[in-house]
């Protein structure tokens, strides 16, 4: 027997996908990087068609990443930005953390495609580098240890989004709290089970940014917090 579907919650790339794949089952993204800009929705106010969801904004606070990592580095001159080319958000991303150079920043781009393209970004960055933003997406979380040993093992601090990357052993990061952001995607759902349409529901953005730092980390690579950002930090790893 065949049931009937009410509601498709889901997030990061698999959005876009399911998107092609109906235009009537209201579609609820959890996180979604750069909602507009990827084409998901026509606008945050009023998403239209069947999608809706809450966003990450992870390439309008590239800028505040930047500024933290500075603080941690104060030799930072030379920045590395490394992202996945073949997903829209992370593309967006790395664009506007290319903006550093508004700040005086040397700025490179290292487009990777597959798990393999990791470690020859490392090879090419020893010594290059003063740090690493890394625009994270299913590819990097999927590598995150390997790439954390070689950013430590290449003297490179990071600058992340997400928490789970930053236990693998990079260095620090800032970003949306996310169970924040899936318990508002509920609210969201519910909402769309009660008779609201999602194409008039406004995307929701994060009220609540968690900064994480690794000590651990820190240690290996010869740097020092200053007293300012852990006093900020909502969480310290040791």
């Amino acid at each position: 027997m065949r049931q009937e579907v009410d509601v498709i919650v889901t997030y990061g790339g698999a959005v876009a996908i399911l998107k092609q794949a109906t235009t009537t089952i209201p579609i609820v993204f959890a996180i979604a990087g750069d909602p507009v800009r990827t084409g998901l929705v026509a606008s945050l106010s009023r998403p239209g068609g069947n999608v809706t969801g809450t966003s990450v904004q992870q390439a309008e606070i590239a800028g505040k990443r930047l500024e933290l990592l500075s603080d941690v580095v104060p030799h930072l001159r030379r920045l590395a930005i490394m992202f996945d080319g073949e997903y829209r958000a992370a593309v967006s991303e790395s664009s506007e953390a290319g903006a550093a150079r508004t700040l005086g920043l040397e700025v490179a781009a290292h487009e990777i495609q597959r798990a393999e393209d990791i470690a020859p970004v490392f090879g090419a960055l020893k010594g290059q580098a003063d740090g690493l933003y890394i625009v994270e997406n299913a590819l990097i979380s999927a590598n995150d240890r390997a790439i954390a040993t070689l950013a430590i093992n290449a003297r490179l601090p990071t600058m992340l989004s997400s928490r789970h990357t930053i236990e693998a052993g990079g260095l620090m990061c800032y970003g949306s709290n996310f169970p924040m952001l899936f318990s508002r995607a509920a609210e969201i759902v519910d909402k769309i089970l009660h008779g609201a349409k999602p194409g008039d529901i406004p995307v929701e953005q994060p009220t609540k940014f968690d900064l994480v730092i690794n000590l651990k980390t820190a240690k290996a690579l010869g740097l020092t917090f200053p007293d300012k950002l852990l006093a900020l930090a909502d969480e310290v790893i040791e």
